[in-house]
């Protein structure tokens, strides 16, 4: 019996006693008092089992029979079902019964079948409580980047990741594989979000090499800022990007990947996809798609923070990487063990200039000089190494430094001949003056 059919047995029994009266028994119980006869009435014939609602014990109307709940809960044993990491949640499994089996359930009624039949468990993995951060207000105003390394197709293919964007303000979210988490794979998701929504304020990203770096002694010295490849490509963008000191500063994406962890994997295996491209194709037919539809919400404010994207040539330009390389004598560039022989652009030698070597996505090459476009040729061989003269010794003048070093003159040359003659002619002048002074 409930709480509410005690009190009123309790009423009615002071009635009974005749301490009470009916009337005033039917303003404790707040029902009309034909309603207090009747219930006095059930109270005199059946005692407080009487009272107790005639629908206690029997199934609702409402209720799903018996029937379907057994189909449910088999289908759900048989293709849903599994160890603790591969089995369905109620929530994606009822999203699948409706959309591959046509059996619509509530998750909720779903969820309460699979407790009770034990294909399902309350038990959850408790994390040390942390204070949230407020989301932006603004879409489009932070979007954290990062990656998320997981065994996506279970053994059938290899280990890849997968880069994802979300956007902080309303969880929208954006992502490819790749097979690391390189500035090309972060260029290429970039450039999706770019195409799809247009260029955000800022991105939030971990303490990578690929995002940011620590300057160097030179920098350090001279205040420059210390900019990666893909820092590079952003700042010419206006897009900032901020580090994040811990993963729990980046506890969405996190979440994130956790969610995608779980409904991804099983969604990947229920297609039978084995690798990145098939991967790839079926998150651009729909899934981004269905997951912003039931994850992402509004945000707190209409306003939107990105900015109209450029045009794909402004884009090209903008997303390659960009290299110094110095033009020896020869009019050679070299650029990772490749050597650019340049055409000539005049007569004059280009006196060790630098130049700006770009390359894109693709591996095209573009070199230019004080902003002009060189044109070259690369080179099969390398070229002939050119002889260097050994730098000047201390104390010698220029002159001397750029004169041709002395070649002494070999044995049997006459100036040998005439030196040792003089010599021979002096000793003997000598010795013909000693006689001399002691044989007057």
């Amino acid at each position: 019996m409930s709480t509410r059919e005690l009190r009123r047995a309790g009423v009615l029994a002071r009635v009974a006693a005749g301490t009470l009266t009916l009337k005033s028994a039917a303003v404790l119980l707040e029902v009309s008092y034909r309603q207090a006869k009747r219930l006095y009435r059930r109270y005199r014939a059946e005692g407080a089992k009487g009272l107790k609602h005639r629908s206690a014990g029997r199934p609702s109307n409402r209720g799903t029979p018996r029937k379907r709940r057994a189909q449910v809960l088999a289908l759900v044993r048989e293709k849903y079902s599994g160890g603790v990491d591969e089995r369905f949640g109620p929530t994606l499994a009822a999203e699948h019964l409706a959309s591959e089996d046509g059996l619509a359930v509530d998750h909720e009624t779903l969820r309460r079948w699979m407790l009770a039949a034990g294909l399902w468990s309350r038990a959850r993995k408790r994390s040390p409580h942390r204070r949230r951060r407020e989301r932006m207000a603004h879409f489009g105003e932070l979007v954290q980047l990062d990656g998320s390394f997981h065994p996506w197709f279970e053994g059938r293919g290899r280990h890849s990741c997968l880069l994802t964007l979300v956007d902080d303000a309303t969880g929208r979210s954006l992502g490819r594989f790749g097979a690391q988490e390189t500035i090309w794979a972060a260029v290429g998701i970039l450039r999706a979000w770019i195409a799809r929504y247009g260029i955000p304020r800022a991105l939030y990203t971990d303490w990578k090499n690929v995002y940011v770096r620590r300057p160097n002694q030179e920098e350090r010295e001279t205040g420059a800022e210390a900019l990666t490849q893909f820092g590079r490509m952003c700042a010419a963008l206006a897009i900032k990007i901020i580090p994040a000191s811990s993963p729990q500063a980046k506890g969405r994406i996190e979440r994130n990947h956790g969610t995608h962890q779980d409904r991804l994997v099983k969604k990947l295996r229920r297609h039978g996809i084995a690798d990145v491209a098939a991967a790839n194709a079926f998150l651009d037919a729909g899934y981004w798609d269905d997951h912003n539809h039931r994850f992402a919400q509004a945000a707190a404010s209409a306003d939107d923070f990105h900015v109209t994207a450029p045009r794909e040539r402004v884009l090209d330009a903008v997303f390659r990487l960009q290299e110094t390389r110095t033009v020896a004598n020869d009019w050679v560039v070299r650029y990772t063990n490749r050597f650019l022989q340049l055409e000539r652009q005049s007569q004059r030698p280009p006196a060790r200039s630098t130049v700006q070597v770009f390359e894109d996505a693709a591996g095209r090459l573009e070199i230019r000089y004080r902003d002009r476009v060189m044109r070259w040729t690369e080179l099969t061989t390398p070229p002939a190494p050119i002889p260097v003269r050994p730098p000047p010794r201390a104390g010698r003048s220029a002159t001397e430094a750029t004169a041709p070093p002395l070649r002494r003159p070999c044995a049997d040359h006459p100036w040998h001949h005439v030196a040792d003659d003089h010599r021979a002619a002096r000793q003997l002048a000598a010795a013909r003056r000693a006689w001399d002074a002691v044989q007057p």
